[in-house]
């Protein structure tokens, strides 16, 4: 595997977050990565700057989810730092909400788009990488990259910790299963869901969890470089969730993927990280500032994938276009089928 999406979300509030994709230079079976900044949304401190709970709330919290586990090991029991990520996740949430971000309009009046526009945004997200790779690590320097995607059916396979219970399970795997659904009908590629085997693995474990799961990492993902495993399991409470994805070789077609989604989030940021980090993992690498409406904005104005990201989908998997086109091979084809998704619809 040579290449590698490193997709990190932020945990909206800390500077080291982002998309990556880069065609990095053979050092073993995978390509190494690490963040890309990303400027902290204005008022929202850090976890390190957040209000400590008190001694009482950390009890409270802990005999509630005690009861809730039941017939769980006392291992699975949440740490204090779990229990104090969980609390500070719900107040970002609560934050983001009473701004208005995190809108779940599919198809905002407020946002219309057009062919052009459509098309332009698929080239910044699809065929470009914000940071490229130096001897010293990644620097700030935007780069035109090709065109990245799955070939082989996609099969999502999630893996939880020991303090996912039998019901949070069920519903992480619903949500996953629905998404999965999405994606398939937007794209026209197999996704489904996995019980073992899967190529692309939702890792779902609180930061205790997730900090000792080297070893199964490396047993779900075949492959993937030590510095890799070392980044997913030292992940900064800044980081809300992230994934990668590998291809083989030279290839632009992906393999593998893997992406990691702290249990301790609260629904509605939950909900969200699915919807962006499954359709990042599909092959859209980027973020762009310009892309309205859309969840590959680092603004966070909007938590679920819109009409305007399934229709980049739609583009990414039209059988006119292929993996490692350049964006001069494939503008063309672009802003034509970008016209006529939009013809079609209207």
């Amino acid at each position: 595997m040579a290449q590698i999406l490193a997709r990190l979300r932020p945990g909206f509030v800390a500077a080291l977050t982002g998309a990556l994709m880069l065609a990095a230079c053979d050092r073993g079976p995978d390509a190494p990565t690490s963040p890309r900044p990303q400027p902290a949304p204005e008022g929202l401190a850090p976890p390190s700057e957040a209000p400590t709970p008190s001694q009482a709330e950390l009890r409270q919290a802990r005999a509630e989810r005690n009861r809730q586990a039941n017939n769980q090991s006392a291992s699975a029991v949440p740490s204090d730092l779990s229990d104090a990520q969980r609390q500070y996740y719900a107040s970002v949430e609560a934050k983001l909400l009473s701004r208005g971000k995190l809108r779940r309009d599919r198809a905002p009046l407020d946002a219309p788009i057009d062919a052009d526009t459509l098309a332009r945004n698929f080239m910044a997200i699809a065929l470009h990488d914000e940071y490229s790779p130096t001897a010293d690590g990644l620097v700030a320097k935007g780069r035109d990259a090709p065109l990245r995607r799955w070939s082989q059916p996609v099969r999502i396979q999630p893996a939880f910790g020991t303090s996912n219970g039998a019901g949070e399970q069920a519903v992480w795997r619903s949500e996953l299963a629905q998404m999965a659904g999405t994606l398939s009908q937007a794209t026209g590629h197999p996704v489904s869901m996995s019980g073992g085997g899967g190529n692309f693995v939702v890792l779902v474990m609180t930061e205790d969890e997730r900090r000792a799961a080297s070893a199964r990492i490396a047993e779900l993902v075949p492959g993937i470089p030590a510095r890799d495993i070392g980044v997913l399991t030292g992940l900064p409470a800044s980081i809300s969730c992230t994934v990668f994805a590998y291809s083989r070789g030279g290839a632009a077609d992906y393999a593998h993927a893997i992406a990691v989604i702290r249990a301790e989030l609260p629904p509605l940021l939950r909900t969200s990280c699915i919807h962006e980090e499954l359709a990042q993992g599909m092959g859209l690498s980027n973020d762009s500032p310009a892309a309205r409406p859309s969840v590959f904005n680092d603004d966070e104005e909007f938590a679920l994938l819109t009409r305007h990201d399934e229709l980049l989908l739609k583009i990414l998997y039209d059988p006119r276009l292929r993996p490692g086109m350049s964006e001069a091979e494939a503008a063309p084809i672009v802003r034509r089928i970008a016209a006529e998704l939009l013809a079609r619809e209207a």
